[in-house]
């Protein structure tokens, strides 16, 4: 499981730096206004609208700023984001995905691209990777809101395919289909989650030196920077000795 909590700190990292913040303010505000576009504005009728408002609560994104991006999805002003997922290899054949909202579909596929090639990787077709990772549901809850086995308990109860619980907390896992109903049922037994969302989880994870783990947390960050980007995915795993230097 050593892979699966690097995984989660290589995803997280543009959350833990407060200098992003407004940048990452602004990611969350597009992802509420198209999950309010695309669905019903009522959270409680709309997972990944609900998904997004945690998610934004979560990075303590004021209240207001929330309403103002569903409010926006209602009014039917401002661009309109195309959803585009982009997969490649990054350096040591690592597997990548990339979630991006756009607003330029060409301006986001160069600049993606020019991020892989640099770090010498390359940029495939959409299939190319997804076939490593398992689409599944997340729900996540902080360690202190109840012991393992009650955990373990209640998610067999909701229907969930698995838990892992671990020092950083209870993390549940749903089928694509389940996941609605097993958050649902968790949420009425723990109150709010502090992440429920849709995930690509690698099926098998990557060791990888020092060097090219440090090329790839570069090249993460490079994609996490960037506006159009919201999730990126990989199936690679480092020391922890590299995570801290580079400020993981």
């Amino acid at each position: 499981m050593a892979g699966h909590s690097q995984f989660k700190n290589i995803m997280h990292r543009k959350g833990r730096q407060d200098a992003q913040k407004s940048k990452l303010f602004g990611k969350l505000a597009r992802e509420i206004t198209v999950a309010a576009k695309l669905g019903t504005p009522d959270p409680n009728m709309n997972p990944r609208l609900r998904a997004a408002i945690i998610a934004a609560r979560q990075e303590n994104m004021p209240k207001d700023n929330i309403e103002r991006a569903v409010k926006k999805a209602l009014g039917n002003d401002g661009e309109n984001y195309d959803e585009i997922r982009y997969e490649g290899y990054g350096p040591g054949g690592v597997a990548v995905i990339v979630e991006a909202l756009t607003d330029n579909r060409n301006r986001a596929a160069s600049d993606i691209r020019s991020f892989f090639t640099k770090s010498g990787g390359n940029l495939g077709e959409t299939g190319s990777v997804s076939f490593m990772f398992d689409r599944t549901g997340i729900i996540e809850y902080d360690r202190s809101v109840a012991s393992d086995d009650a955990v373990l308990d209640a998610a067999i109860e909701a229907g969930a395919d698995d838990v892992v619980s671990g020092e950083g907390g209870h993390e549940i896992y749903a089928s694509t289909e389940g996941y609605r109903d097993v958050a649902k049922a968790l949420e009425a037994k723990f109150g709010e989650p502090r992440k429920a969302a849709l995930i690509w989880k690698p099926q098998n994870t990557l060791a990888v030196d020092d060097e090219t783990g440090e090329k790839l947390l570069k090249l993460m960050d490079l994609l996490n920077e960037h506006d159009d980007v919201q999730h990126v995915y990989a199936n690679f795993e480092v020391s922890d000795a590299l995570m801290a230097k580079m400020g993981g």
